[in-house]
């Protein structure tokens, strides 16, 4: 997988199935669950949108699901990640994202938690990336509003406001560092 991912790619709620395989092997409904309590301010899928996206991961050979009988109760599949789908995983994992709120509010946070989660010790790493690849968008977007004709009045409004988020991006990923004390 390219390390340049797109936007959209990084939002793909796969990752964030992989992740909680990552974490250990479970079951679609456990998986579910763990979203719902865990990331529901992140995350908003349906069981059956869970069910789905494991159903295509197994197909993809990303995951393994092993049927697993039970006492008066029907069969459960136990998932659990491939090599391939663990490099899947860390890929995104270990890949920026480009200056977008959406993206850091879902996918940033994300792979901040799966790196608490793992205990892989790149929480600091993973910030310090983002806020560099934030600082590039931020002096491309004022190079930008430094060219445009002061006459360029909403096309100017417009690259204000993005200015304004990147800079308020940089401010919440110092939160980031404070609250989940990361020294600077």
């Amino acid at each position: 997988m390219n390390q340049k991912h797109s936007i959209s790619t990084h939002l793909s709620p796969e990752y964030v199935l992989l992740g909680f395989l990552a974490i250990s092997p479970s079951h679609g409904y456990e998986i579910h669950q763990r979203l719902e309590v865990e990331l529901k301010h992140i995350w908003r899928l349906s069981l059956s949108q869970v069910y789905n996206v494991l159903s295509r991961l197994e197909k993809e050979g990303l995951i393994d699901g092993e049927l697993k009988p039970q006492e008066n109760r029907p069969d459960r599949t136990l998932f659990q990640l491939t090599p391939s789908g663990r490099e899947h995983f860390e890929t995104w994992l270990n890949s920026p994202i480009g200056p977008s709120v959406r993206a850091l509010r879902v996918a940033f946070i994300t792979k901040l938690y799966f790196s608490a989660q793992l205990a892989d010790g790149q929480l600091s790493n993973r910030i310090r990336t983002q806020e560099a690849e934030i600082q590039r968008g931020l002096e491309k977007l004022k190079g930008e509003l430094n060219a445009l004709p002061e006459e360029q009045n909403f096309n100017r409004l417009s690259l204000k406001l993005r200015t304004s988020q990147l800079e308020s991006l940089l401010h919440w990923l110092q939160d980031c560092r404070s609250t989940l004390q990361i020294p600077s």
